[in-house]
């Protein structure tokens, strides 16, 4: 029983450390998720500017090349997001990583998912979008408010993850100390009856 315990308590620990891992994976795609958030905000600015009709398509074109730039590094950020080796947010995770912390090997009680959507820009809906004219400007508005808020999803979703794996860590961290406490109620000799038997 005692040697079941203690297995129990080491394997405990390691969920805590995957948990805590799982953590540190989420705020590495949340980070990398804010630059693209800047890179948005500014592709945006961009199409307004353009959006109004006191600037040439000359004018436009110079505005355009920064914005397709912005939409490069998006794709860059997304690309190269990674943890441990294990790229975050070019799609490849979109189906989930599973995130290991119990004793065994039950998906109610021992482990789940966390899914991160894909950020690239054709993923974040934009794809061929330029603001070289006018109304090429005007309707990337709408567009980027959409790219807006599939990022703001994914964030949400991240955070909502991020909070449920810190609620585990803290129920293993009970767990691990109670089954310590049994443990060494197991182990541990009764002196003042050991002594009096002696």
């Amino acid at each position: 029983v005692r040697e079941q315990m203690r297995c129990d308590i080491a394997v405990l620990r390691q969920g805590i450390r995957n948990a805590n891992d799982g953590i540190s994976m989420i705020q590495t795609a949340d980070g990398a998720l804010s630059v693209i958030d800047e890179k948005l905000i500014r592709m945006k600015e961009l199409a307004e500017q353009a959006a109004t009709g006191t600037y040439t398509n000359a004018q436009r074109a110079i505005m355009d090349s920064e914005f397709q730039q912005m939409a490069s590094e998006i794709d860059r950020i997304a690309n190269a997001t990674d943890f441990n080796g294990i790229h975050l947010l070019n799609g490849d995770q979109s189906g989930g990583l599973k995130i290991h912390f119990g004793t065994g090997n039950d998906a109610a009680e021992d482990y789940y998912y966390v899914s991160i959507n894909e950020a690239t820009s054709s993923a974040l809906g934009l794809n061929n979008v330029a603001i070289s004219t006018q109304a090429l400007a005007q309707s990337a508005l709408t567009m980027i408010d959409s790219a807006i808020s599939s990022k703001d999803e994914i964030r949400a979703n991240l955070g909502a993850m991020q909070n449920r794996l810190e609620n585990t860590i803290s129920n293993l961290s009970i767990q691990a100390e109670n089954l310590q406490a049994a443990e060494s109620q197991i182990s541990d000799v009764d002196v003042a009856t050991e002594m009096t038997e002696f």
